[in-house]
């Protein structure tokens, strides 16, 4: 597949997703003042999305929209350092093209500074748990030849981490920096946002010091019967 058009799937691809997260938290809110809902809607939305967009272009990029999925393809060696920077360039872009999309369908300023404070002790273990998940996931799934079941368990995984974690599980420094331009009930503060992305970094290096020792353990061979 041409490098261009790898890095346009990586920029439609996180642009959509953006667009899918905010706009769904614009629509939540304007729906109802019930925050569980909110939540809910938001949650169900982003992973349906997410799915599509991981089975759509999967075959195409692999489906990051993820800088930190794509520098622990890097560190892996499934990915040349040239496109790794062009590919996080498209997922950065894109989330700035994705938060001005879904403000547009919604009749609201481009971009907008965010207010919403979200980083506390709680919130920054949680996105070190929801980011060292994914990388991980992917990770075993990806040396298992399992990389079919991705646009399933990746969701899945997410969707799971929009409740069990305090910090809902951003687990994506693209997405975060688009959130950080909306003031809707997706949105977060930029030094809130910095935070995020802080240990969603730690979250990947964390999987990839956990994950090492499975990837190396021989495989077992079935029986026979």
């Amino acid at each position: 597949m041409p490098v261009l058009v790898r890095i346009g799937a990586e920029f439609f691809g996180t642009a959509l997703l953006v667009a899918i997260v905010v706009g769904s938290g614009v629509m939540a809110e304007t729906l109802t003042s019930d925050v569980g809902v909110s939540l809910l809607l938001n949650q169900l939305s982003t992973i349906l999305g997410l799915g599509v967009l991981i089975a759509v272009l999967l075959p195409v990029s692999g489906a990051h929209f993820n800088p930190v999925v794509t520098v622990s393809a890097l560190l892996g060696r499934g990915i040349q350092p040239g496109t790794a920077l062009a590919y996080i360039v498209g997922q950065l872009s894109g989330a700035m093209a994705g938060v001005m999309l879904a403000h547009v369908m919604f009749d609201r300023a481009a971009l907008v500074v965010s207010t919403n404070e979200r980083l506390g002790v709680g919130t920054f273990v949680g996105e070190v748990v929801a980011t060292s998940g994914l990388i991980a996931l992917i990770l075993l799934l990806s040396s298992a030849g399992r990389a079919s079941v991705i646009p399933l368990a990746v969701p899945a995984w997410i969707g799971a981490a929009y409740i069990f974690t305090s910090s809902t599980s951003f687990a994506n420094p693209a997405v975060t920096l688009g959130r950080m331009f909306t003031e809707s009930f997706s949105g977060i503060a930029p030094l809130s946002g910095l935070g995020f992305i802080a240990a969603q970094v730690v979250g990947m290096f964390l999987a990839l010091v956990l994950v090492r020792p499975l990837i190396a353990l021989p495989k077992e061979t079935p029986h026979v019967r």
